[in-house]
Formats: C-alpha cells, structure tokens, sequence
C-alpha cells in the first residue's frame, strides 16, 4: 500500500466511533477486545489548560514516543477527519501507522479525540484519549480502545503488537502529569 495515499484508504475496521470519546459513560462494543482506563493528571484550572493545549497537539501521543506526520502536511493539531502517520520508533525501526481522526470532542469540562486505524495498520480498531474534570477541579485522562489484529503480515505479529500496545498505554497514562 505504499503508492496508495491515506485518503484513498478506508478505515480498517467498521463503523467509526465505537469509541464514543464525548461520552463520560461508554460501552464497549461485542466482538474485539476493549479498554478502558481513567488517570488522575491533576488539579485545577492551570492543569486544565496545560494539559487541553498538548492535547489537542497530539501532545499524548508525542509525549509518548510518537512523531506525528498530517497526509495534508501542514499543522500537526488534532483536525476531525484528518488522516495522519502515527510514527513509533523501534530502535532503529520506524513504524508507520496510517490512521484517521474519526471524532472530536471540545467542551469546558471535555476535550478529546478518537483515530481510527486505516488499511495498513498494525492493529484494525479505534483509540480514544479523553481529557475531563469534574465539579472539584480534578483533571483526568481517560483511554479507550477497541482491537483487532491487522490484515496481512500484522495479523502474525498481532501477539507482540499487543505487548507493544500495553507498553505504550503505561506511556500515555504518564504523558500529560510528565509535561
């Protein structure tokens, strides 16, 4: 799929939005394996505005060991509909993960975003980064996911990608408390 551009690929999974992140109550959908997971980041307005402003840069992402590369080449920002290259270095292995941001979320209390996985990706589903306080003040940092293993050669690797997945929500759990 190299000489195909990420427009021109369909999302690797079914419907988008499974992982619904402007909802503060979320069932998982039957048939792939679901995550869900809520972080504490901090406290207060300064917290808040610190830790929206990286995340709707990618900032959980980046923060993690990801590059981010926009298909359009222009502003990295997280753009509803906007298909990128989520860059995981390996050693001296990059990985290149063609994914596309199905949903976003930006309201006083809630900002977040969901990507969908598009043909060629490791894994086929969708990941969900959800940024929330509540009435106290406390900021929290909520993970989604639905997965299923890749097509063609990642359905094989799927065993050790899922070791990579978990190793990288440590990552993201951390990200936003670290910066």
């Amino acid at each position: 799929m190299a000489s195909v551009g990420l427009a021109d690929r369909a999302l690797s999974y079914g419907e988008a939005g499974v992982t619904a992140p402007g909802d503060a109550v979320w069932t998982a959908p039957a048939g792939r394996r679901a995550y869900e997971r809520c972080v504490r980041v901090g406290h207060g307005d300064e917290t808040w505005a610190q830790a929206r402003a990286a995340f709707l840069c990618w900032g959980v992402k980046t923060r993690s060991g990801f590059a981010i590369e926009p298909a359009s080449g222009s502003d990295p920002g997280v753009r509803d509909g906007a298909d990128y290259w989520l860059v995981a270095a390996v050693g001296p292995l990059r990985i290149r993960e063609p994914a596309r941001v199905v949903g976003v979320v930006d309201r006083p209390d809630r900002c977040g975003f969901s990507y969908g996985t598009l043909e060629g990706h490791p894994v086929s589903g969708e990941e969900a980064f959800v940024l929330h306080r509540d009435g106290d003040g406390v900021v929290r940092l909520t993970l989604r996911s639905v997965t299923a293993p890749g097509a063609g050669r990642w359905r094989l690797a799927f065993p050790e990608v899922l070791v990579a997945q978990r190793w990288y929500r440590r990552r993201y759990a951390r990200a936003l408390a670290a910066g």
